[in-house]
């Protein structure tokens, strides 16, 4: 560990992959730091003892008159403000900070900030391609992938692209972001937060002294308040305009366009479904503010096929399209998915829907539209099944016990030419390690038919 350089004490709480990076980080800065948990057993605790054996460390409930003693606390994304212990520090005069803060006070190179209820992870993925297609210098992490502190350890990036979940944001103060944007905003995480205002208000914080901002022109919720001289950037599926991206036809081609300029046939974009078309749309705006070059921009969208659990292709059986958006843990992230993929039908053709899982506490009535109009059958698993047929028709619903059964239920419900969707609008954790190792099962489940 490095001398100490400041008396100050930092106390980093949740000692996850983020809280590790966090003291990491702090140890080679060195600064004075502790560490707790609300875990008696946190997973990380033999590699944090071995690396940290002479920092004071708390475990189980928070210890209030320790967490007065710091200057700052760095609070993990995982870990909720609203614990008495952190409430009492914070009325006491203490700071609360995350690692986002912390990176920024690091860096000067431009940042893009990526968050929404939907499409972050796969929008902030294009976005670094596009920029690695260019030849810039780019560090992708944040909620996906890499914490942001470690991508410091290869020294500063000429440009970085992070994804930011609401949790994240709650603690942001000094993002200044290059560009700022909210894909969108639908019900997710009300388990945590008092209803949608606060869920709104955390992911708004992404614009808190931003260089320029993108919006979704379709979607109100994610309109920037900000004064006149920032930069305002758009996209919609519909028409273009000066700085808004949009979609034009011209001899029954639809065009990507910015203005009257024709940039790309839709058709040409490899990822699959019409929510990809908007996300296509959302990193060309993103991309232009930061002034990655148009035509690298274009050919990575010509390659990119999109993230792995969603809506991933995984294989045509007997003439049925099987899909994995296992990453589809909210409604809003199913509905874009229904809507996506179901664009892409015939006629006769349908969806046949896995879902279910731990709603943490959203209702599905959004569902009802997309299914009714899309979805043959809906097969549910998990703790939540129940309230989702509640919702939905029971005639189109069908309650399993167990993924394998889902995907068996699915293979006799769909006919040629349909879609089985893994889409399950819930987390995982009812079932599942993640919603990875749900996407992974099912892929394996498709293969082996």
């Amino acid at each position: 560990m490095s001398l100490i350089t400041s008396d100050q004490l930092k106390i980093v709480i949740g000692l996850g992959q983020t809280g590790l990076s966090c003291a990491r980080y702090l140890a080679k800065k060195g600064q004075r730091f502790g560490l707790a948990d609300t875990r008696t057993n946190p997973p990380n605790l033999a590699q944090i003892k071995a690396e940290f054996p002479g920092v004071e460390l708390h475990l189980g409930e928070l210890d209030e008159g320790y967490l007065k003693q710091a200057s700052e606390l760095v609070l993990s994304p995982g870990v909720s403000q609203q614990l008495a212990a952190i409430k009492a520090a914070v009325a006491s005069g203490v700071a609360l900070i995350g690692d986002i803060d912390l990176f920024c006070r690091e860096v000067s190179a431009p940042i893009v900030a990526i968050t929404g209820s939907n499409a972050k992870s796969t929008v902030t993925t294009l976005v670094g391609e596009m920029a690695k297609t260019a030849g810039i210098d780019v560090g992708v992490g944040g909620n996906l992938g890499t914490p942001v502190l470690d991508m410091l350890e290869a020294g500063e990036q000429s440009l970085y692209v992070l994804e930011l979940s609401s949790f994240q944001l709650e603690t942001v103060h000094e993002l200044r972001a290059q560009v700022a944007t909210v894909l969108n905003v639908s019900p997710d995480h009300l388990d945590r937060y008092d209803g949608m205002q606060g869920y709104y208000q955390a992911k708004h914080r992404i614009f808190r002294g931003c260089r320029a901002a993108v919006e979704n022109r379709d979607d109100a919720l994610t309109h920037p308040l900000l004064p006149k001289d920032v930069p305002l950037w758009g996209y919609r599926l519909g028409k273009p305009d000066l700085k808004i991206f949009g979609l034009i036809e011209e001899a029954g081609v639809e065009w990507l366009a910015l203005g009257h300029e024709k940039l790309l046939p839709s058709r040409e974009i490899k990822m699959p479904g019409r929510h990809n078309v908007a996300n296509a749309l959302a990193s060309l705006a993103l991309g232009s503010a930061v002034d990655i070059p148009l035509s690298a921009m274009l050919e990575t969208l010509k390659s990119f096929a999109g993230l792995e659990h969603r809506c991933q292709w995984v294989a045509n059986k007997k003439g049925v399209n099987f899909y994995n958006d296992s990453k589809g843990t909210n409604v809003g992230a199913t509905v874009a998915a229904l809507e996506g993929l179901g664009a892409t039908l015939a006629d006769e053709q349908r969806i046949v829907l896995i879902a279910g899982g731990d709603g943490k506490g959203a209702d599905f009535d959004d569902l009802i539209a997309p299914v009714n109009r899309f979805v043959r059958k809906v097969v549910l698993i998990g703790q939540d099944a129940e309230k989702i047929r509640q919702t939905l028709s029971h005639t189109k619903t069908m309650p399993v016990s167990s993924l394998e059964s889902a995907v068996q239920c699915a293979v006799e419900s769909a006919l040629i030419g349909d879609i089985v969707l893994l889409s399950p609008a819930c987390a995982s954790i009812d079932m599942f390690k993640n919603y990875a190792d749900r996407g992974h099962q099912f892929v394996a489940l498709v293969e082996a038919l």
